[in-house]
């Protein structure tokens, strides 16, 4: 199963932004196929923080849009919300201890062991920081 990170969700709503199209797409066709994908709940919030900071974006998504945005993508069939279950702790600890992550690179941290504990094959960013957890395959689809 794919998941998606938070920058694919931001390209994929901002218009001028250099991967727009790209992103959008893997959006397009991952909502419209009939193979289950993942999106991580911080992902979510992430992508509602970013979109609507003033900031970050000029000008900002107003929030109502960027919701509707996302109310989309949860209607699509396949799609897989992923939280944490009663193995989330052990992963937690054993993937910050293996990949060293503090500071602002637990937030990453909690994404990938999100990542992990629903099985997650591959997961789409264009955040190299995602590197360091080597029990999670990363594809960065605008460096193809």
């Amino acid at each position: 199963m794919i998941a998606i990170d938070t920058n694919i969700l931001v390209y994929a709503e901002i218009t001028t932004s250099l991967h727009h199209k790209v992103a959008k797409q893997i959006l397009i066709d991952l909502a419209q196929g009939d193979r289950p994908w993942a999106l991580p709940w911080p992902c979510v919030y992430e992508f509602l923080r970013v979109v609507t900071n003033p900031r970050v974006c000029h000008p900002p998504m107003p929030l109502e849009i960027a919701q509707a945005d996302l109310q989309n993508l949860f209607a699509s069939p396949t799609i897989v919300l992923l939280s944490e279950t009663e193995r989330h702790i052990k992963i937690m600890h054993k993937l910050i201890k293996q990949s060293k992550a503090k500071g602002n690179l637990v937030h990453d941290a909690h994404i990938a062991t999100l990542c992990i504990e629903h099985g997650v094959t591959e997961l789409f960013t264009a955040d190299r920081d995602f590197l360091r957890f080597k029990d999670l395959q990363i594809r960065d689809p605008f460096n193809v």
